[in-house]
């Protein structure tokens, strides 16, 4: 499923020129697929997959709701905040963040710098029905899980929006998602002629 560019180059190998040593970073919601998707996508372009939560618990040598629970939320944020920043330092690579990681402001500049953000959007009974499939998500665990959701979506959405690609995360399958991200990516790229007047202007 390879979306050949003008001149017949598969989009996965316009993509990896575009990068360089870029990473791209995936951003959005607990639910929204990051890490699913994530590994599909890094697999397309021949690149290195890494969790950031998986890499932090790595380093905590605990779980993250062990860290929550032992050390609370900002410190389980400043831990985030050192783990993106070395994996970036070893991009090219796709990575998948926690749904908090892009609303720390020195963790979005150093995105900014290193990587491409990739916002995946999902509707809220999307993310609903994958995160009841997970009992582990420090931030769900009291009160109604439902308004906790919709809370996060008002307070992160908007600062989602300022990823450099935003690419709906539905339920299809998967790899139409990732091929979603890919076209995504190559627009953002390679605009289209007229897109690239219109931003001239």
């Amino acid at each position: 499923m390879t979306a050949p560019g003008p001149a017949g180059e598969p989009i996965e190998a316009r993509l990896r020129r575009a990068l360089g040593a870029r990473s791209i970073v995936l951003v959005g919601l607990m639910g929204a697929g990051k890490s699913t998707v994530g590994r599909r996508l890094a697999t397309r372009l021949g690149l290195i997959f890494k969790d950031a939560d998986v890499e932090i618990e790595a380093a905590a040598g605990l779980t993250i709701p062990d860290i929550f629970a032992i050390y609370g939320e900002p410190s389980f944020r400043d831990g985030e905040e050192r783990v993106i920043a070395r994996l970036l330092r070893a991009g090219p690579l796709v990575l998948a963040t926690g749904g908090g990681a892009f609303m720390r402001e020195a963790t979005r500049a150093r995105i900014t710098e290193a990587g491409v953000s990739v916002w995946l959007k999902a509707e809220l009974d999307v993310l609903m029905r994958r995160v009841r499939k997970r009992g582990n998500r420090p931030l769900l665990q009291a009160g109604n899980p439902e308004a906790t959701m919709r809370d996060l979506m008002a307070l992160r959405h908007p600062v989602y929006a300022a990823s450099d690609v935003t690419a709906l995360s539905r339920d299809v399958a998967h790899d139409r998602v990732v091929q979603d991200v890919l076209e995504a990516l190559d627009a953002y790229f390679n605009p289209p002629p007229e897109a690239s007047a219109v931003a001239a202007q």
